[in-house]
């Protein structure tokens, strides 16, 4: 659990501050004093870290990590961030929102090419994307898998989401298009 700091606009928060170069270091350093924060070290005690890139080894504190990397962080920017996106971001985090950016490369799933859709269901999803082939209504699907309807429904609207079809003929139709009978009937 992350704890939420009670922050006013003209509050000056502490950051700690971590990047492995020095260069960069002193160039994110002159951005955040000019921005009205107090720069301290990553040991010490701060409101917020501003972390470059992977540097700065998790903890409790709010975090914003410029670039690529694969460590949580409430706030994600890219590397190239501009100084008033550093500083709005530094200020939503401490308030305790999150922060991504469309430009930040953010750990996750790529899009997958639409024959890969089979992988993109669960095993119960393909039960019962089945039973919709068998023309079952959602009732006497729950009978047949032993689940709730509300589950039913559930499993019902990712199948849709994940094969991006509005009904369930068109599910049919893109399964037996895309192969997934032979799968789902073995």
């Amino acid at each position: 659990m992350t704890a939420v700091l009670k922050v006013s606009a003209d509050a000056r928060l502490r950051v700690a501050l971590s990047a492995p170069d020095s260069l960069r270091r002193q160039a994110l350093s002159d951005v955040l004093v000019e921005a009205g924060y107090i720069v301290v070290d990553i040991e010490d005690p701060a409101d917020i870290i501003l972390a470059d890139g992977d540097c700065a080894a998790g903890d409790n504190r709010p975090m914003v990590r410029l670039g690529d990397s694969d460590r949580p962080a409430s706030g994600l920017l890219p590397r190239h961030a501009k100084p008033h996106q550093i500083d709005a971001a530094l200020r939503a985090v401490a308030a305790g929102l999150i922060v991504r950016s469309p430009a930040a490369s953010e750990p996750g799933f790529g899009q997958l090419d639409e024959g890969d859709a089979q992988e993109l269901l669960t095993p119960r999803e393909l039960e019962v994307l089945s039973a919709i082939m068998d023309g079952l209504t959602n009732k006497l699907i729950a009978r047949q898998l032993d689940i709730s309807l509300h589950t039913v429904k559930f499993h019902v609207e990712s199948v849709f989401r994940k094969l991006e079809v509005g009904t369930r003929a068109e599910a049919v139709a893109k399964a037996l298009e895309a192969n997934h009978f032979k799968m789902i009937k073995l």
